[in-house]
């Protein structure tokens, strides 16, 4: 068994209800107070750990039930620190209907799994009293699943905290601070989700505020205190194989969701990555023996990708003799065609023929279960791979051959397959890990 440091989940009835500015907060109050706190993030999600990496300066990773076994979980709870801090996904119990590697996905699962205590997150406007009924469900529905307590948020007056006190103290939850309503201690959102770490207009003047917030309103010591849990965790396996020894990997604001503990994987399997930027006009270095382009907001950047002639040219070049790889809005970007919000058509790579339009906008969200029917760098043809998918878009064209067989959580076949042309793949979903 592998040790797990104690910890905490910062967890909610819902999305919306503060659990991301609360966790940065308090990432950045136990950093400096001397803590090595490690954060995790529960659920699929590229965006939230790189704002945990900004509180507190660590590496976040993601612990996922449904798409990880015990052994990659365990590989993930392996990362030291004195305590561990893992911001919950949606609500504490929202998972897929039918159980994965490890669980159905719920951020309840990983508290099951590690013994880390939850601490509620309740958005109380518009209730009072009421507030703790739902907390004392939460607290009661999964007996595997300890609730620590409870940070009242957006409370509207002393008159409104002393009412929801008294329904906690009936309900015999412990409130860990109530929080004042504050309409300036926001993140900036766009439609998957919050604006990236890196494009946040003054993100350390923004978590410094959270931190001072959280300070002056919640019981810090206490909520270390309920830290508990961890100690022995799975015994932790190899992550997925890297996609080549020399991994020609675009990083910049339109290709950046790339998992850390993919990239961790990778390197601790000797790998070698070279980073490149597309939108600063660079090609893949041709020394390297597999392009990966992740995904990210490619759709933002369209006509600076169209008109970066160096890049296009010089992934042509290097698709002649080495494999690429794309996902979500990087399998895009080696399409035909990308067509943005306003209906303007941009020439990508074409070297595969997907045309994808973000005028026509069709959510596709949730969890895929891949069989490769052809190999991509990494993994051979029958491979089961595990991931995501979470897009605004509509393929208005994909003429190539279908890379795989794909279905949802509940075991439903879907169109999103993938396609793939000689030495280039790509699929409409995100890796997250290998399937037994």
């Amino acid at each position: 068994m592998t040790r797990a440091a104690p910890g905490l989940i910062v967890s909610a009835p819902a999305s919306g209800a503060g659990k991301t500015t609360i966790m940065l907060g308090l990432l950045r109050c136990l950093s400096e107070d001397g803590v090595t706190v490690q954060p995790y993030k529960c659920g699929p999600d590229y965006i939230d750990p790189a704002f945990h990496r900004a509180a507190c300066g660590r590496e976040s990773f993601n612990l996922d039930s449904w798409a990880m076994r015990a052994g990659v979980l365990g590989t993930q709870l392996a990362r030291g620190g004195d305590m561990a801090l893992a911001e919950g996904s949606m609500g504490l119990f929202d998972g897929v209907l039918r159980a994965g590697e490890s669980g159905t996905g719920a951020s309840a699962d990983i508290s099951a799994l590690t013994g880390w205590p939850v601490v509620v997150v309740l958005d109380v406007s518009g209730q009072a009293q009421t507030a703790a009924a739902l907390a004392r469900g939460m607290a009661t529905l999964r007996p595997d699943v300890p609730v620590a307590g409870v940070i009242l948020n957006r409370v509207a007056s002393a008159r409104h905290e002393r009412y929801l006190r008294q329904g906690m103290d009936l309900a015999g939850l412990r409130v860990f601070g109530c929080l004042p309503r504050r309409g300036d201690l926001t993140i900036p959102e766009r439609h998957l989700g919050l604006v990236q770490a890196v494009e946040h207009p003054d993100l350390e003047t923004a978590i410094s505020l959270y931190a001072a917030f959280l300070r002056d309103h919640l019981d810090l010591a206490a909520l270390r205190q309920a830290a508990a849990g961890g100690g022995g965790a799975p015994q932790g396996t190899a992550l997925p194989p890297p996609p080549g020894q020399r991994i020609a990997l675009a990083q910049d604001a339109a290709f950046s969701f790339t998992y850390a503990h993919l990239l961790d994987g990778w390197r601790e399997q000797g790998a070698e990555i070279l980073p490149f930027s597309p939108l600063a006009d660079m090609p893949p270095p041709m020394s390297a023996d597999v392009c990966w382009l992740p995904s990210g907001y490619p759709e933002l950047h369209a006509g600076r990708i169209a008109a970066a002639g160096r890049f296009l040219s010089g992934l042509r070049r290097f698709a002649e003799h080495h494999p690429v790889h794309g996902e979500c809005g990087g399998h895009a970007v080696l399409g035909e065609a990308l067509i943005d919000r306003t209906g303007a058509s941009h020439r990508m790579a074409g070297l595969l023929g997907l045309v994808t339009s973000h005028e026509r906008r069709r959510m596709s969200l949730g969890y895929r279960l891949a069989t490769l029917d052809a190999p991509i760098p990494g993994h051979p043809a029958g491979a089961r791979l595990r991931g995501h998918e979470f897009h605004y878009s509509t393929t208005l064209a994909q003429p190539d051959a279908p890379l795989a067989r794909v279905v949802d959580a509940d075991g439903a076949a879907l169109e999103g397959t993938g396609s793939f042309r000689g030495r280039v793949s790509g699929t409409p979903f995100h890796l997250i890990a290998g399937a037994s």
